[in-house]
């Protein structure tokens, strides 16, 4: 166990793992020490010496080694300097003052000699309301300068460093954060200063330029308005914003995120999202997201959004009302046992997979998942378990990703996974082309595509001795490459930090397997004949021979929320809720169950998955829940045993997270959110 380490802060008595920096200390007592340069994510390096402090130690008598006594306290000696909060490691018995007028005198001193390079644009600057630069000078800074303003230094200003990506030179501060960021924990250093002193700019050296998928984040840190996204500038005020937590749907890591929204008046008065932040989840995300997250989730504001229900008359589809549209659904599934197909893509939620689930099993038909990967029954036996958080794994792990490139598949497990291999767990990458991945591994296998399945079994005995062992598979298109990762991690089944991750092409493939959809296989010889109802997922626009043998289906229902080309041969046509316009859950590779909420007002007529899924069904005579998504959470636990036990109230617990951010103080951490909605929790092994 970490030995315990007693100090005193402002008055504060603090007991504190040995080692734990001052600043951080101070944090786990509620004490906000300022800074600008360090980041609880990184190591300190000590450059903008906002956070400096007088620090006292124990007086030791040289001759003896104890410690010197005043009275019954043993006598405190305080150094002539300051020193630094974010690079200091506590000691026993130390005394820090934060607050004296030596330090505070130091604070303000700082904070002016900050504010003489630094234009005072505070009221159209994009960062207003949510700066800590403006927030210490409130609460530390000299009520005014001792500089000439002609004197300020000048520079240019909204310079793209990519796309994404704007930087106003003039007011960075140096602090570094940005490029730290991309070197240490991005991996990507394509950041760096140029030039010296007042004329010091950040400067991107990559080709094409800032390439890195987790640029966004570098915006969440800096501690001015210097890098801002291009979607936002000049957007809104974070006064004028709600904060809805939801769930990132474009991959199966499930990191969590913030929308904020407002109701706004060039958009009709309509309610729109502006833009997208982290959420904290230490065991998903941590304070992360990459950029496809941040920035592409704006399919849900297309103008070709489905809003009204629609039936096909006369070789057109034409729109109709809700009960019309239902009672023909309804209609066209009164066919015979077995000849009903309910083919859904992993982009739904738990509670439509399951009410879709009910609907093929009442029918007596086939529940098909639309475009996964071979093997995923198998993720439901061998995968990993509660308990489980790759940032934990290091030292005496050992990590297989096979026939997958997590950067682009899955970014932030790239993240993750890189970092374990930093702290020392064994990495092995078996594939056929080379990623950004392999540069960390300890083991590198080259092998032919389609040919993984053989590397893996030949290793096997390599991880018979891991104390941990994660495995991750991807696209290798085959069953034997699942099975074969599969056999690594039996015997493990339970064991936290143990199991087999798919890499999935969709955010929620896991949760139909759990829910026990099927892998497609021949999809086209499944369809032929068939009534086939299916939800989220466009097999004609994907495959000229899906979109034969839609044609030669007896009937076709499309659910979606655009009119693809899988709709446009309906029969019918359900408008469905985006993501952002309702609650739910997913679940993740991992996985971990979670919970998101509404963050704008549904679209047109549009309606829930699994409420729709209910109203077919009730013309039918099935009872299928549909009241609304936590009855259908309830339900859905109820029937299928990985997910006893769990309720939207389960989902919505949350526990006090290491580091603490995304409060008052965005100095400290930046601007992800605090996660006070839910952290999600593994299935039942």
């Amino acid at each position: 166990m970490t030995k315990q380490v007693t100090l005193t802060i402002d008055g504060q008595q603090a007991t504190v793992p040995e080692g734990t920096l001052i600043v951080n200390a101070a944090k786990q007592i509620g004490i906000d020490i300022p800074v600008f340069c360090y980041h609880p994510k990184m190591e300190p390096v000590g450059m903008c010496r906002q956070c400096l402090v007088e620090v006292g130690r124990p007086v030791v008598d040289r001759a003896t080694g104890q410690a010197v006594m005043d009275g019954d306290k043993p006598k405190i000696g305080f150094g002539p300097k300051l020193e630094t909060a974010c690079t200091t490691p506590v000691s026993e018995g130390m005394v820090v003052l934060s607050q004296s007028e030596k330090a505070r005198a130091s604070q303000k001193e700082i904070l002016e000699f900050l504010l003489t390079s630094h234009p005072l644009d505070c009221p159209v600057c994009d960062k207003g309301g949510e700066c800590p630069l403006q927030n210490l000078t409130m609460a530390y800074g000299p009520s005014g300068s001792r500089f000439i303003f002609d004197e300020k230094h000048h520079a240019e200003k909204h310079v793209a460093l990519d796309d994404k990506i704007w930087l106003d030179r003039e007011r960075c501060i140096q602090c570094a954060r940005c490029i730290r960021f991309q070197e240490a924990v991005a991996g990507e250093p394509v950041l760096a200063f140029y030039q010296r002193g007042r004329d010091t700019d950040i400067i991107t050296g990559s080709e094409p330029p800032f390439d890195s998928i987790f640029s966004g984040n570098t915006t969440d840190i800096c501690p001015v308005g210097a890098l801002t996204t291009a979607d936002f500038r000049f957007g809104a005020r974070p006064w004028e914003m709600k904060a809805a937590a939801s769930i990132c749907p474009l991959c199966p890591v499930g990191c969590n995120i913030t929308f904020n929204t407002r109701r706004e008046a060039k958009s009709g008065g309509k309610v729109v999202i502006k833009r997208v932040l982290p959420r904290q989840n230490e065991g998903v995300n941590e304070i992360w997201m990459c950029d496809r997250g941040r920035f592409d989730w704006r399919f849900v504001e297309r103008d070709d959004r489905l809003a009204k229900p629609m039936v096909k008359k006369n070789g057109r589809l034409e729109a109709a009302s809700w009960k019309k549209v239902v009672d023909e659904a309804s209609e066209k599934l009164r066919s015979k046992k077995g000849e009903v197909v309910v083919l859904a893509s992993g982009r739904l939620f738990n509670e439509d997979l399951f009410n879709l689930k009910q609907l093929a099993d009442g029918l007596g038909g086939e529940a098909l998942l639309y475009d996964s990967l071979p093997g995923g029954q198998l993720t439901t036996n061998f995968g990993v378990s509660a308990g489980t958080n790759l940032g934990d794994l290091g030292k005496g792990s050992t990590i297989v990703v096979a026939a997958s490139d997590l950067y682009h598949e899955a970014p932030i497990w790239h993240l993750r996974v890189k970092q374990a291999a930093e702290r020392g767990a064994a990495l092995v990458i078996v594939n056929a082309e080379a990623t950004r991945l392999d540069k960390y591994a300890g083991q590198l296998v080259r092998c032919k595509k389609g040919e993984a399945a053989k590397k893996v079994k030949e290793l096997a005995g390599v991880f018979k001795n891991a104390e941990n062992l994660v495995v991750f598979f991807g696209a290798d298109g085959s069953f034997a490459l699942a099975e074969a990762c599969a056999e690594l991690v039996k015997g493990r089944t339970g064991r936290p930090n143990n199991g087999l991750v798919g890499v999935w092409p969709r955010a929620n493939d896991q949760g139909a397997l759990e829910i026990g959809f099927k892998p497609a296989g021949d999809l086209a010889k499944s369809l032929k004949g068939k009534t086939v109802y299916v939800v989220a997922a466009d097999p004609a626009g994907d495959d000229p021979k899906l979109a034969e043998a839609l044609k030669s289906a007896k009937s076709v229902i499309v659910q979606n929320i655009f009119l693809t080309e899988t709709a446009k041969l309906a029969d019918v046509v359900l408008p469905a809720q985006a993501f952002t316009e309702r609650e739910g859950s997913y679940t993740s590779g991992e996985r971990r169950v979670q919970r998101f909420y509404p963050a704008t007002p549904p679209l047109g007529e549009s309606k829930a998955d699994y409420a729709i899924t209910a109203l077919i069904a009730a013309e039918l005579g099935l009872e299928v829940e549909g009241r609304s998504a936590g009855l259908v959470m309830e339900a859905l636990a109820a029937a299928v045993p990985a997910f006893a036990g769990l309720s939207f109230g389960k989902l919505a617990e949350v526990r006090e997270q290491w580091p603490i951010i995304g409060r008052a103080d965005l100095y400290y951490g930046g601007a992800s959110y605090q996660n006070s909605q839910g952290l999600g929790v593994h299935l039942n092994s």
